[in-house]
């Protein structure tokens, strides 16, 4: 299991953060992950200058946001049905909608200003989660609150490149649908994701080392 991320330094972060708001141009929202960041920690990225946080776990986004209220505040974790209700007073955007559960839940616990992204799974890869390319029509139909956009994560490489085709294709699928909002590209191949259309990128070590 990763370690908790501890000791960061705030002319780091602002550094690294300035040199990524380089490569992704203007109009990408850099969000960055903190699911091994201690909740100790948060005033540090305040700190660096960041706004945007993203959690992947439903309690620590409802510790975090409590304590920390002056972050905009998503959800990018795997979302599980049971936990939307947890998720939805903290999080302004949930980035994993990939369920007819969630959705339905979403039906019975969203509020007037919910907003999500479905995921979804481009690669067609066993090893991820997302709806296929396919079954979005039905998804969009079937949405009880605003979806307003898409996210995905391709499979790992080492090489930024292979991830280009992957995101050039959820460009496509969002263009297809009147969608604008594309949550894709992470430390490994975020500059990729910007220049095939991502409006959010979701950073992690490479804003903190």
């Amino acid at each position: 299991m990763p370690r908790l991320i501890t000791g960061l330094d705030a002319a780091r972060i602002a550094g690294n953060l300035e040199r990524i708001r380089d490569e992704v141009g203007p109009g990408v929202q850099i969000l960055a992950a903190v699911k091994y960041v201690t909740l100790e920690e948060l005033s540090v990225l305040r700190e660096a200058g960041l706004t945007l946080l993203g959690e992947n776990r439903a309690q620590d986004l409802e510790a975090k946001a409590t304590a920390h209220p002056g972050f905009t505040w998503h959800f990018i974790g795997q979302l599980q049905s049971r936990k939307v209700k947890q998720i939805v007073p903290y999080a302004s955007l949930i980035h994993s909608v990939a369920s007819e559960s969630a959705l339905k839940q979403l039906a019975a616990h969203a509020t007037p200003v919910t907003k999500f992204l479905l995921e979804v799974n481009v690669a067609e890869d066993p090893d991820k989660a997302g709806i296929a390319p396919g079954e979005l029509p039905r998804y969009l139909e079937a949405s009880p609150v605003g979806v307003v956009g898409l996210m995905t994560m391709p499979p790992y490489s080492e090489d930024p490149e292979a991830s280009r085709s992957h995101f050039a294709r959820l460009k496509a699928l969002a263009d297809a649908h009147g969608l604008t909002e594309l949550s894709m590209g992470t430390s490994q191949d975020y500059a990729i994701a910007a220049a095939e259309g991502a409006t959010i990128v979701r950073i992690g070590t490479s804003l903190y080392t």
